[in-house]
């Protein structure tokens, strides 16, 4: 291998992990051609065709230099140009292609003498057709098997670059932390090596993949690594993708003024007036994101300036979609214009050959015309999109067109169109679950925008289709969906596939094993409210509330902002009562006669920050009558009651903030919390204050036998995984630092972690899906429930709350639920004191209740 070529695979590498905002995600892995010994002109015209993007002419120029090859009777080289040619139609997504000319290279090289270096990157072309047709753990396998033969032939640079494409496949499979790690001793290996491109594209790949995990601070660190190599080398094409991608770290951690600043670097230092159009586009997007419409209209002439002397090529293309996309969200751009830009696209899409470019452009066409009711015309263009986008095997693209093709046919009023259209729309977003939570930054993946609204608007359509007597079926389908929501904001919170492993159908536990249990799943839709439940040996029931999600999210709102002022019950009390009325009052009877003493909710929306054990029917509270929980959907990891076994606790906690956190109050009942555990005869291990370091925490958890993990100590919960942390006395531990702990314990101790209890914590004011975070943390390494709070309660309180729930477990043995259940009551009846909601209303357990 060249220097020469590893310098441009570097380069592509690069190119292709910054980030371009409102593209389709496409595989983040170098793309590579072959130099045969000697750089033969034809090989080297297509590879810098290639390298523009015009993979057609590039095509078109190989299969000449096949045709030569094949007279000259040189197989080598011929060899080289099939493998060349494959790579050409899998970036124009014609797989077939591909693959028969990758097989005819390897033809060529088994019955001929057997060049090892273009062998290997043969291997390596292979691997990235495995790895582009799905086929993840294949291309990982052939990669692997490139890096043992450049192993074999000495050659540093092919292991470099082996080694980051396993990297990406392991990203693909959701195995992002294996990654990091796979990147981190390529870098080790590299870092006491002389500056060189391997070193710098190494920290770069590094930077983004720790941005993609929530790691921001590691991740701007790799990239100015990064940056400061290619300074030195004096490579300002890689200097502005680099800072690309600071800019992009920026923007992620809210720091806009700095995001600019690195755009606006990077334009004024690449010499590619392609890489200029991208930073533009990336400063033109904040703007809007930011409502700085003034500013943002100041460079759109500039970016078309840039744009139109750009010859074909995919990234013009997207670029051209990009910028029609920025243009659609000032609304104030005419619709021709728009439809201009999306129609050079097409054209230039299809003089290229390019079927997956062809196919978004058609998409975002029918898209513009889906926003000016243009209904059939829309439709028209979607389906050629969708046809175009299954043909090139483009999942991340095709699953956008099924869904406009679904909301389409809903507007035309073909309901039974509409609803085939969502449910090949949720199964291609269930095949594309891990590439969702490591989509490459070609696109800006917004999960808000682009993910929770398919599942939202599939279950609104398919009960409202149902009418009022929807069948078993349909019921089933509606929660199997709002579950796969649940899991799907899990797996975008972490960015990782969390939960992996046997799990069990929670029906099957209410029939069977725990026949006094109900779950109910309240679904906000934006008209209603629809309620599915069920009850033990009883078949799916449903009812509906037409409150519309502005009314439901007003009440719930108010109800949290009442119970949390002692002068304010009554008012509380009323909209508890009217929360209680849509979710209960209906089965109240029912729950009655089936003797149901436990209620398990999947939550959606704003009900995940609603106090549950207050609602009130008039009478008593919630909790007076039924153990609550909450958990993530259908599925739970082995529902074992934690009865079984005896407890043994790792309890660490704060009473003084460190001195550097001075924010945080004291926690003075803490003492008195951990004396009230150990005095119900639960084996006890105590980290109190100095003691309660994060090293120190880790070591006794990968030492200790422990079921129960308890921390008392402040601590935050957000959607945001870098605001949401606990507080040691060497500083934040950060949820996902938390995590890794967690796993570093199931990694080395067979027993399972039953409970993790976090009881000073609260959850982030406004934050609907604060408890992704709360519940996320335990769930993903495998803990069976967390205990926590939705705000921060006085400690005293907590304490007597928590010493019952404990004595309760060990010497009562109950649930969990039905422990916390009387804890709650206990506070209520015993304590005058602590009777307000306010005291002992915001304990959630979250997973499993047994």
């Amino acid at each position: 291998m060249t220097k020469k070529f590893f310098n441009f695979c570097l380069l592509v590498l690069i190119t292709i992990l910054i980030c371009v905002l409102v593209t389709p995600t496409f595989a983040n892995i170098p793309e590579r051609t072959i130099i045969a010994q000697g750089g033969e002109s034809q090989i080297v015209d297509s590879q810098k065709l290639y390298e523009s993007g015009r993979f057609a002419e590039a095509v078109q120029i190989l299969q000449q230099a096949i045709q030569g090859y094949q007279r000259q009777g040189d197989s080598l080289k011929q060899a080289v140009a099939l493998s060349n040619l494959s790579l050409a139609y899998q970036q124009l997504g014609d797989w077939e292609k591909a693959q028969l000319a990758i097989t005819k290279s390897w033809d060529l090289q088994n019955n001929n003498s057997k060049n090892l270096a273009v062998f290997a990157q043969t291997l390596d072309i292979q691997g990235r057709l495995h790895f582009l047709t799905g086929k993840s753990e294949l291309a990982l396998t052939t990669w692997k098997q490139t890096e043992d033969i450049y192993t074999r032939l000495g050659d540093n640079n092919g292991i470099t670059l082996a080694r980051l494409y396993q990297a990406q496949a392991l990203r693909n499979q959701g195995f992002n932390q294996q990654a990091i790690k796979q990147l981190e001793q390529v870098n080790q290996t590299l870092n006491s090596q002389d500056d060189s491109l391997a070193k710098a594209g190494v920290l770069l790949s590094l930077g983004d993949t720790l941005e993609n995990v929530g790691e921001l601070e590691k991740s701007r660190l790799a990239l100015e690594a990064s940056l400061a190599i290619y300074q030195r080398l004096k490579s300002p094409e890689n200097i502005a993708l680099t800072l690309l991608s600071l800019g992009n770290n920026a923007r992620i951690q809210q720091k806009k003024s700095q995001a600019i600043a690195f755009y606006q670097q990077a334009f004024n230092i690449s010499p590619l007036p392609l890489t200029k159009v991208k930073a533009r586009l990336n400063h033109l997007n904040l703007l809007i994101a930011e409502k700085q419409l003034a500013a943002a209209q100041v460079l759109i002439p500039e970016i078309q300036s840039l744009l139109s002397p750009l010859p074909p090529s995919r990234p013009s293309i997207y670029a051209h979609i990009n910028l029609a996309h920025s243009l659609g969200s000032l609304n104030n751009t005419p619709t021709s214009q728009i439809a201009q830009l999306l129609a050079k696209s097409i054209q230039q899409a299809r003089s290229l050959k390019d079927i997956r470019a062809e196919a978004y452009a058609l998409g975002n066409l029918g898209g513009l015309y889906e926003k000016t009711q243009q209904i059939a015309e829309a439709i028209s263009l979607t389906q050629q999109a969708l046809i175009l986008a299954q043909s090139s095997n483009a999942p991340e693209i095709t699953y956008l067109w099924q869904w406009q093709l679904g909301r389409l046919f809903k507007a035309q009023g073909n309901f039974t169109g509409a609803i085939a259209a969502y449910d090949a729309t949720v199964e291609t977003l269930e095949s594309l679950r891990t590439d969702l939570v490591v989509v490459n930054q070609d696109i800006q993946f917004n999960f808000r925008d682009n993910v929770e609204p398919v599942y939202r608007e599939s279950v609104a359509l398919l009960l409202q289709n149902a009418g009022n007597k929807p069948d078993i079926q349909t019921l089933d389908k509606a929660r199997t969906r709002i579950e796969a929501l649940q899991l799907a904001e899990l797996d975008n919170f972490f960015r990782e596939a969390c939960l992996q492993g046997q799990r069990v159908i929670l029906d099957q536990i209410v029939d069977q094993e725990n026949p006094n249990t109900a779950i109910l799943y309240p679904i906000i839709l934006p008209e209603q409210l629809q309620v599915i439940v069920k009850i033990p040996q009883q078949p799916l029931r449903y009812f509906t509330n037409n409150k519309s999600q502005v009314d439901v999210e007003r009440t719930l709102a108010q109800l949290r902002e009442y119970i949390l002022e002692p002068d304010r019950t009554e008012e509380a009390q009323t909209l508890a009562q009217e929360v209680y009325n849509w979710l209960i009052k209906p089965i109240a009877s029912d729950l009655a006669n089936s003797k149901v003493n436990t209620l398990v909710f999947v939550l959606d929306g704003e009900l995940k920050n609603t106090p549950l054990p207050a609602l009130y029917d008039g009478e008593k509270y919630l909790v007076e009558k039924y153990a609550i929980a909450v958990s993530l959907g259908l599925q739970l990891l082995a529902p074992k009651p934690i009865s079984e076994s005896p407890l043994q606790v790792i309890a660490a906690g704060l009473v003084e903030p460190p001195p550097n956190f001075s924010r945080f109050p004291p926690l003075p009942g803490i003492k008195l919390e951990f004396d009230l555990i150990a005095q119900t005869g639960a084996s006890t291990k105590k980290l109190l204050d100095k003691d309660f370091t994060i090293i120190n925490l880790e070591k006794n958890v990968n030492s200790l036998p422990f079921n129960i993990l308890h921390l008392a100590t402040h601590g935050q919960f957000s959607s945001r995984p870098e605001d949401t942390f606990i507080l040691a006395n060497d500083g934040y531990i950060n949820v996902l630092e938390f995590d890794k702990l967690l796993r570093s314990q199931s990694a080395t101790n067979s027993q399972i972690l039953e409970l993790l209890v976090l009881s000073a914590c609260e959850t982030a004011t406004g934050d609907n899906r604060a408890t992704l975070g709360l519940a996320g943390a335990a769930v993903k390494a495998g803990a069976r429930s967390t205990l926590a709070s939705l705000w921060h309660i006085n400690d005293q309180s907590t304490a007597v709350l928590i010493g019952e729930f404990y004595n309760q477990l060990v010497n009562n043995k109950v649930t969990k639920a039905e422990a916390l259940r009387r804890a709650q009551v206990k506070l209520l009846t015993k304590y005058p004191n602590y009777n307000h909601p306010g005291y002992w209303a915001a304990y959630t357990l979250v997973g499993n209740w047994l």
